[in-house]
């Protein structure tokens, strides 16, 4: 959700301190602009502590890098919503050790965000293309250096066959209410030799719609793994949404529908034409 114009001035004003658990605003507001900030910083998970030692919005986690990334794409992800939630730290740090990057290894984050997993890529040696569909967080990437190549767009509109070549490795904490779909797309641009590793809810463990019982199947065939996350580790990110990280290698010939499948299907759909 985008952050109102003056909520956005009171948050950013060099007299406002956002350090540690706690956002705090030595100067005086307005009734009609505290309301709105009280109503913004609530939404996000803090609550006011009135105490004189405090006087400030406490949240139940470590809030300055979180403020940031709103900061810089003027929006926060409601609670009530399922799409965008920023990486932590931790998370990154697990996701990047089950990649084992090595220098100069192309990497593919979709969904990327404000740069949560592509600059901590980048240190370990990654040379990383981000996809990302919102206008401002596409301009922060772009802004950070990190990324090979910034591409603004829906990740679903994207056609792996457009793609000249696959990744070795493809790392994505994708929006939760369409994780499946996000991931099962993304196969298609990994390399047949490849590995994906992506933040899911936990939620896909046991759903049992058709899609996510398919897409299990499909994990369990190619023998990758659900690994569980603690329990709030994206309560940093604004929601208690528990959370799994997927680990799966491709294999050349193997059961993911890889880059190199997406290559082979037209020579194969020519041979049955041509019969």
């Amino acid at each position: 959700m985008e952050i109102p114009s003056g909520v956005y001035d009171v948050l950013t004003d060099p007299r406002t301190a956002i350090t540690g658990d706690r956002v705090q605003i030595p100067f005086q507001l307005d009734r009609a602009q505290y309301e709105q900030v009280n109503k913004i910083l609530k939404e996000i998970g803090g609550r006011w502590d009135g105490r004189t030692k405090v006087r400030a919005h406490v949240f139940p986690f470590p809030v300055e890098e979180f403020m940031r990334a709103c900061l810089a794409t003027r929006e926060f992800p409601s609670r009530f919503e399922q799409g965008w939630y920023p990486t932590p730290p931790p998370v990154v740090h697990e996701i990047l050790e089950h990649a084992a990057i090595r220098q100069g290894m192309s990497v593919l984050e979709p969904s990327a965000g404000t740069g949560s997993i592509v600059g901590p890529a980048t240190g370990r040696g990654a040379v990383v293309d981000c996809v990302e569909f919102d206008e401002r967080r596409a301009r922060v990437l772009r802004e950070q250096g990190a990324a090979r190549r910034v591409v603004e767009a829906d990740f679903l509109d994207l056609d792996p066959l457009d793609c000249s070549h696959g990744y070795r490795r493809v790392l994505m904490n994708p929006p939760f209410a369409a994780a499946v779909q996000h991931v099962h797309h993304a196969m298609g641009f990994l390399d047949d030799d490849g590995t994906l590793v992506a933040v899911l809810p936990e939620s896909v463990m046991w759903h049992s719609d058709r899609a996510t019982v398919e897409f299990r199947d499909l994990i369990a065939s190619a023998e990758g793994e659900f690994i569980p996350l603690p329990d709030e580790s994206f309560v940093p990110s604004g929601t208690s949404v528990r959370t799994v990280l997927l680990v799966v290698d491709a294999e050349p010939d193997g059961p993911l529908p890889t880059h190199g499948w997406h290559q082979r299907q037209p020579r194969q759909l020519d041979l049955f034409a041509s019969a």
